[in-house]
């Protein structure tokens, strides 16, 4: 479903009751990149990533194509990024009851300061009911980057929220693929490396595969279904020193 024809922005259901919310944009060297939020449509929605600031009017008018934006409970992030966070403070004044969702580390070093309504602060393992789904909360400090970085899976539909693991470039059409995304992923990480390589990075890239999701909802590019847990060993052994 296109929302916003001008900007292309576009919903559409990647596993149940869980919408890709896409914007392509340009890059300065003219290739195409997409930004994508995640939307768990439940009796506490919740909306994962919100896009930079600038993509706020885009965002709440796709999510009012599917609910009413006062309806947010949670508006969760990986870490304190643009396009993870840049629109919080818009997202928490357009919906009174949301709060902002994040590990211990983000909320202690930044979002406590920067969100204007104090976050819930998820542990490592933790499990937050929404209503028909569960989402659990894996700690991931350096992968691939931050020290605050956190991703969720939902335990319903076994969707990982991957943040900026399996990063693609284009315009991302496709909501949902089962070709291969980590050629095109590593492709453009050997561009700009935003990885941190971490000492401990293949051990919590195998602990996230040990979870055998079937979804990987990327947050640049198409998301992925398949044998979740291979791809993630397949890029523990793509990203480990040489």
């Amino acid at each position: 479903m296109i929302t916003n024809a001008a900007a292309g922005t576009n919903v559409q259901e990647i596993a149940s009751g869980i919408y890709r919310i896409n914007t392509p944009a340009p890059l300065p060297d003219g290739q195409l990149f997409s930004f994508n939020q995640y939307l768990v449509v439940d009796d506490e929605p919740l909306l994962f990533h919100t896009g930079p600031r600038q993509l706020f009017p885009l965002v709440s008018e796709a999510i009012g194509c599917l609910m009413s934006i006062e309806r947010l409970r949670y508006v969760g992030l990986s870490h304190v990024e643009a396009d993870e966070c840049g629109a919080m403070n818009l997202f928490l004044a357009a919906a009174p009851h949301a709060v902002p969702l994040c590990g211990q580390v983000a909320a202690m070093v930044s979002m406590g300061d920067l969100a204007d309504r104090p976050p819930r602060a998820i542990g490592d393992g933790e499990e937050l009911a929404l209503g028909a789904h569960t989402i659990r909360w894996f700690d991931m400090p350096h992968v691939p980057h931050g020290w605050e970085c956190g991703l969720m899976m939902d335990t319903r539909t076994r969707t990982l929220f991957c943040g900026d693991l399996f990063t693609q470039s284009g315009p991302s059409e496709k909501a949902l693929i089962e070709v291969d995304i980590l050629g095109p992923s590593e492709a453009f990480r050997q561009q700009m490396d935003y990885f941190a390589h971490a000492p401990q990075t293949a051990e919590r890239l195998g602990a996230l595969a040990a979870q055998s999701p079937r979804v990987l909802a990327c947050m640049h590019g198409s998301a992925w279904q398949g044998d979740g847990a291979a791809l993630l060993r397949h890029l523990s052994e793509a990203v480990a020193p040489r």
